[in-house]
């Protein structure tokens, strides 16, 4: 069974027969995958099902052995995350991948520090620190997370602050897809609710979110779509108004068929 959009709109990040193999285990069986512009895309799956190998490949992380992935109706391939950053694709990962002991700012700015101008910045490779807080309190206020400066080290704050800083920098530099890997794990019920918010601001800037979560209770808040993995395959895909959780699970477990 398979939820579309009722419109005519394409896909803006697609995948078809999708392989992957570590040696005589095949991960990957043929996965295809749709995401639409403006959507929050939740992916769900048993362990085993796949998800985890599937989001590694369209961010980059991993290259498969067959299939092929398009943006924007263009094949594209991506060897590493780099390439995938390059093009506006950002993922947020499950331990963050934040630097504790930089301040806020530079976290944002990690990879991608703005330079001062003259020969202070191209001889002496001095950085412009005055506009990246004044962008990265810019990016903090859009998405209204909490902090009470960009001067403050990462490792002084609650978790749901550094899980914002990392969803700040994915929407900052996130062109065309936010990828969000269990973004709740490990918080607090307080904390947890922030990121909530924080995924809701962000798809209404207009950018897609493919969420992966085993918390059904929030994959049927936030989600418009759920693709459901089993066996290395696409299962289904379904919507919180067609199915019921106890239904998505069932899919997902094979209990019952899609």
């Amino acid at each position: 069974m398979s939820a579309q959009p009722s419109t005519t709109v394409e896909p803006l990040f697609q995948a078809r027969g999708i392989v992957k193999r570590f040696g005589h285990v095949t991960a990957l069986s043929g996965a295809d995958f749709d995401l639409y512009p403006g959507e929050v895309l939740a992916v769900i799956g048993d362990n085993g099902a796949g998800k985890s190998t599937l989001i590694k490949v369209l961010s980059g992380a991993l290259h498969p052995d067959e299939g092929d992935i398009r943006l924007d109706g263009e094949v594209v391939t991506f060897k590493t995350p780099l390439d995938a950053r390059r093009a506006g694709i950002e993922t947020v990962y499950q331990d963050l991948a934040v630097a504790p002991a930089l301040d806020i700012a530079s976290n944002l700015f990690l990879g991608r520090e703005l330079r001062r101008g003259g020969p202070l910045g191209q001889v002496l490779r001095m950085l412009d620190k005055r506009e990246m807080r004044r962008e990265a309190t810019r990016a903090l206020a859009e998405l209204n997370i909490d902090v009470q400066s960009v001067r403050s080290a990462v490792q002084d704050l609650s978790g749901g602050q550094r899980q914002g800083v990392a969803v700040a920098r994915a929407a900052a530099w996130g062109r065309r897809v936010v990828i969000m890997d269990e973004p709740t794990a490990a918080l607090g019920v307080k904390e947890t609710a922030q990121v909530v918010e924080l995924i809701k601001r962000v798809r209404e800037r207009g950018l897609p979110v493919i969420l992966i979560s085993h918390d059904m209770p929030h994959v049927f808040e936030l989600a418009d779509r759920i693709h459901i993995m089993r066996l290395g395959k696409r299962a289904a895909v379904v919507t919180p108004q067609s199915h019921t959780m106890q239904e998505a699970v069932a899919i997902m477990t094979g209990a019952t068929a899609a």
